[in-house]
C-alpha cells in the first residue's frame, strides 16, 4: 500500500542560490568589504566591523533562514526578519557615512539614481559590479549600495508577506504532521476495511460452496 505523497511533513526545500534577494544580499556583502577597504581606516574604527558583519548577517540568516524553513516556517519568517533588520542597519551606516563626510545623497528625482535603480533592479550579482567597484567615489559607492539596501529589502518585504499567507494556510510542521498522520489512519482504516469486506464475502462463499457440495454429495449417496 502506497502513502500518499500530499502527506509529507517536510516543505520542499528553497534554493536559496536562486533567489534574487539573496544574490543581491551577496551583492552587498562583497561592496561592502571593497568600501571598507578603500574608504575607512583598517585599524581603530568599529564601524569597519559593524558594517561587515551587519552585511554578512544579512547574506547569512537568509541562508539559514531558508534551510530552517523546512522544518519551521516560523524559525525562517523570523530569521528572514534578522536578515533584513541588517541590511537595514547596514543602510543606516551608508547614511552616517555620507553624513559624516559631508558627501550627497541623491535625491529620489535625481537622473543618476534613476540610472542607479534600474542598473541595480536589474543586476543581482556581484560579478555585474566587480569591474565598476574601483572606479567609483565613495559617494557614488555608498549610494549604490544604499539602493541595492532598498531593492532587497522590498523584496523580502514581498518575501516574507507570501510565507505568512502560506503559514496561515497551511500551518506549520506540527499542522503537517497532525494532518499527515491523521491522513495515514484513515488510508490504514480504510484499508482495513476492504480487507474486512473482502474477508466476509470470502466467508460468505465459502459457506456457499460448501452447501453445494453437501447436496452433491446427496445426489451422488442416492444413486448408489
Amino acid at each position: 500500500m502506497k502513502y500518499d505523497t500530499k502527506g509529507k511533513v517536510l516543505k520542499k526545500p528553497v534554493e536559496w542560490k536562486k533567489l534574487y534577494f539573496y544574490r543581491k544580499s551577496d551583492a552587498i556583502y562583497q561592496l561592502t568589504v571593497e568600501f571598507c577597504r578603500r574608504f575607512l581606516p583598517p585599524y581603530g574604527d568599529r564601524t569597519v566591523d559593524q558594517m561587515i558583519q551587519a552585511a554578512r548577517s544579512g547574506k547569512q540568516n537568509i541562508v539559514e533562514g531558508s534551510e530552517d524553513g523546512q522544518t519551521s516556517s516560523e524559525m525562517e519568517i523570523k530569521l528572514l526578519n534578522v536578515a533584513r533588520g541588517s541590511l537595514q542597519e547596514l543602510c543606516a551606516d551608508y547614511h552616517d557615512y555620507l553624513n559624516n563626510q559631508h558627501l550627497t545623497l541623491w535625491a529620489t528625482d535625481s537622473p543618476r539614481l534613476q540610472r542607479l535603480r534600474q542598473f541595480c533592479c536589474s543586476h543581482n550579482d556581484y560579478c555585474d559590479y566587480a569591474p565598476l567597484v574601483d572606479k567609483m567615489s565613495d559617494e557614488e559607492m555608498a549610494n549604490m549600495a544604499i539602493t541595492l539596501c532598498h531593492q532587497t529589502n522590498k523584496m523580502m518585504c514581498a518575501y516574507l508577506e507570501w510565507l505568512e499567507r502560506r503559514f496561515v494556510e497551511n500551518g506549520g510542521i506540527k499542522e503537517r504532521m497532525h494532518a499527515a498522520r491523521t491522513g495515514y489512519r484513515k488510508a490504514q482504516d480504510s484499508y482495513l476495511q476492504a480487507l474486512e469486506t473482502e474477508n466476509q464475502q470470502l466467508k460468505a462463499e465459502i459457506a456457499s460452496l460448501k452447501r453445494r457440495l453437501a447436496e452433491l454429495e446427496e445426489i451422488i449417496g442416492g444413486l448408489r
